[in-house]
């Protein structure tokens, strides 16, 4: 986002949308595949109502959403954008959403801040006779928490378009709730050349052959998903309804989350803009009908309920955080209660990640206030600002239900509470998946190394879904990222604000145990004059259980080694457990699974010391390992695979290859299976990605750390 009124783009030339009643307001986010024509709706869209002067496009790089500089490159959208417009007296929030798997965090964002969606299929799927399957899983998603939904079948004008079979395709994939509010009006040609409304039965010259049948299944529809009994008395006893009664029945059924209105589009010609902006403010609910998120006082304690009150107290959410060259950090906000005003001092409060285990530290957001130490701090607000794509433009509050833009909210990250700074509060935040890919990068040369350090900090805070691992064992700076390209999203926005980085192979952190039992002598004997160092300690090594870590015992009689010592010997023993002994190679790699039980030992009335017999601990470790040998650990990994079940052989024979050990498999679902494998870290550094490719990304998985096993040769050379 920029502060500036033209940044690289076509400034707005409509009036600023302004509203004082959440009633007026829809908060609309644009789900759908890549390519979709997301984007390029939105724009029409924003033509159409004259908030822009002339319709830019994607492949141009020059549409109002797709202002990110890896959009343009990419051709596609990689971030959340919101374009807000006037139809009648109702606000419209159209939240574009990118469509590529690697960008869910933006995804569920845009989900977070809306009301209802609007699921965008190309005509062309029609041909396949299947949706894309993410969509799909997308819709799934949205259906579990009850979110409204309609379906836009967009770029009808695309050679390949079928409208009659991708109809069709929709109602297959989501469900019979899918039905048509209107019927296209072909030309000659079979072009899109209007459209005919089934409930208002316009322009009723142009009805098509099988208006009738699919008015009456229409009207069934709404009435039966709606359940409003005493209406389908009336309509099957013959009475006919008016569209005014059908209307309110239609945004009752919508609400619900049980029927779903499919609308023919084409953005080129703008057939079908008219018809979506009716359905939009007419079909789908306002702020005021849809539930908040919980809300809990900062410290995790009980509140009471929030509503979408511009006169309650103040809870709002960054849904997401940008940077920007002009203005610096930018958040897009969505109030839930309360209005914001500019001049006005606000409380940031916010959850801090938790680490996730000693083996993985990789930081990872928590959902419970109170399970963190989180994070607040009270500041100023100068301006309030309504975002128009990159373009911000100041606007003299935002109300319960509407989205705005802050500047300069110099603590505030994604997924923090923006609340009043005398009645702090925190919403609670929303799930979010793991990020499965890491991704080791360098700084190119010592003069990138601050820029890095700099950089790395602000996109971590604006990007929920990476995780930043500063590894102090493999010495390498790790992004965990969403995939491929979400990766390369982020190596360019490194690169664009100063650092030249490159990549480098993920190390994955391994563990040395010994081969098998041992007695050994550590001893360490100098003198060079005055007071010299002298300590022996005859030590048995010996391999313990997986899990074991380290025991130490004592069995010494006699006073053979002083007991002052005793706790020396196993001192010096930790310490080269940590620095760590060799496997056949150069890399040392720290000592797990050992047991060490000293049974003799010498010692000198002069120049014995502790750190004497710490050295003779250490020597003594060396020795075993060069007696009786080492063994590499690996870690494993329990990973947990929900997948739809026609592609369980594919993922089952890929786990195969990867070394994996299935421990099990479960129902997750209608059509989908649960497989529970344990799997060798090293192996899984491009499951994230090779695991989309083989399910269309309809996959997904969790990783977490199970223990260390002996590697094999292939692995320890």
């Amino acid at each position: 986002m920029s502060g500036r009124a033209d940044s690289g783009q076509r400034a707005g030339t409509g009036r600023i949308p302004a509203v004082a009643d959440p009633a007026h307001v829809r908060n609309v986010v644009l789900v759908g595949p890549s390519g979709a024509g997301k984007t390029t709706l939105v724009e029409a869209l924003l033509a159409h109502t004259g908030v822009i002067p002339r319709q830019g496009t994607v492949l141009d790089g020059t549409t109002v959403c797709d202002h990110d500089p890896a959009a343009v490159r990419q051709q596609r959208s990689v971030a959340l954008a919101v374009a807000p417009l006037l139809h009648g007296d109702t606000k419209i929030n159209l939240i574009d959403t990118p469509g590529y798997g690697d960008f869910v965090g933006e995804l569920r964002a845009g989900l977070r801040a809306a009301d209802a969606a609007l699921f965008v299929i190309p005509a062309s799927e029609g041909h396949e006779g299947t949706i894309d399957p993410a969509t799909v899983a997308q819709w799934e998603e949205c259906a579990e928490v009850g979110m409204p939904r309609a379906v836009v079948v967009a770029r009808c004008d695309h050679a390949r378009a079928a409208l009659e079979a991708t109809t069709e395709a929709c109602r297959e994939a989501f469900g019979s709730g899918v039905a048509p509010l209107y019927l296209p009006i072909l030309s000659a040609e079979g072009g899109l050349d209007g459209l005919y409304g089934l409930l208002s039965q316009t322009p009723a010259d142009a009805a098509p052959d099988d208006a009738d049948d699919a008015r009456g299944e229409l009207i069934e529809g709404i009435i039966e998903q709606s359940e409003d009994e005493t209406l389908m008395e009336r309509y099957l006893g013959g009475e006919d309804i008016d569209v005014e009664t059908l209307i309110d029945d239609l945004e009752t059924a919508v609400a619900r989350g049980t029927f779903h209105p499919l609308i023919p589009v084409c953005a080129s010609s703008g057939i079908g803009l008219d018809a979506l902006l009716e359905v939009v403010v007419g079909g789908f609910p306002s702020p005021l009908e849809h539930p908040l998120p919980h809300v809990s006082g900062v410290d995790g304690g009980a509140h009471d309920s929030l509503a979408a009150d511009p006169a309650g107290p103040l809870a709002a959410e960054v849904v997401r955080t940008s940077a920007d060259a002009y203005v610096g950090r930018v958040s897009l906000v969505r109030v839930f209660s309360g209005t914001l005003r500019p001049e006005s001092t606000v409380h940031v409060s916010g959850h801090i990640p938790a680490q996730r285990s000693a083996a993985d530290e990789v930081t990872t957001r928590t959902d419970a206030a109170h399970d963190d130490n989180g994070h607040d701090a009270d500041e100023r607000l100068a301006h309030v600002y309504s975002p128009l794509g990159a373009t911000l433009r100041e606007v003299d509050s935002c109300i319960a239900g509407d989205i705005c833009a802050l500047t300069k909210l110099g603590s505030a990250e994604t997924g923090d509470t923006v609340s009043a700074a005398d009645h702090p509060l925190l919403l609670q935040a929303w799930d979010l998946p793991d990020p499965l890919l890491p991704v080791a990068v360098v700084a190119r040369s010592r003069g990138d190394e601050d820029a890095l350090v700099k950089t790395l900090s602000k996109i971590v805070a604006a990007d929920p879904t990476l995780r930043l691992e500063r590894n102090v064992e493999t010495h390498q700076t790790v992004l965990w990222c969403m995939g491929e390209a979400h990766a390369d999203v982020v190596l360019s926005r490194l690169r664009a604000g100063g650092a030249e980085v490159d990549t480098e192979p993920v190390r994955v952190k391994m563990r040395v145990t010994l081969a098998r039992k041992a007695r050994v002598t550590g001893r360490h004997v100098k003198q060079s004059g005055g007071h010299g160092q002298y300590a022996v300690c005859h030590v048995e090594f010996e391999p313990l259980p997986r899990g074991g870590e380290f025991v130490f015992e004592s069995k010494v009689v006699g006073g053979a080694v002083p007991t002052q010592f005793i706790p020396s010997v196993e001192k010096g023993i930790r310490a080269q457990l940590e620095r760590g002994l060799t496997a056949g190679g150069e890399t040392s790699y720290p000592v797990i699974d050992v047991k060490a039980t000293l049974v003799d030992g010498k010692a000198h009335s002069v120049d014995s010391s502790d750190a004497a017999f710490q050295t003779a601990g250490a020597l003594a470790l060396r020795e075993a390992a060069e007696a009786c040998g080492t063994v590499l650990l690996e870690p494993l990994d329990e990973v947990r695979v929900r997948i739809p079940d026609e592609h369980l052989g594919a993922v089952l024979g890929d786990l195969s290859s990867r070394r994996g050990r299935v421990l099990g498999t479960e129902v997750a679902g209608t059509g989908r299976t649960l497989v529970i494998a344990e799997i060798p870290g090293v192996e899984l550094l491009r499951y994230a990605v090779d695991l989309r490719a083989m399910t269309s990304g309809t996959a997904t998985f969790t990783r977490a750390f199970a223990r260390y096993d002996a590697a094999p040769a292939s692995v320890a050379t």
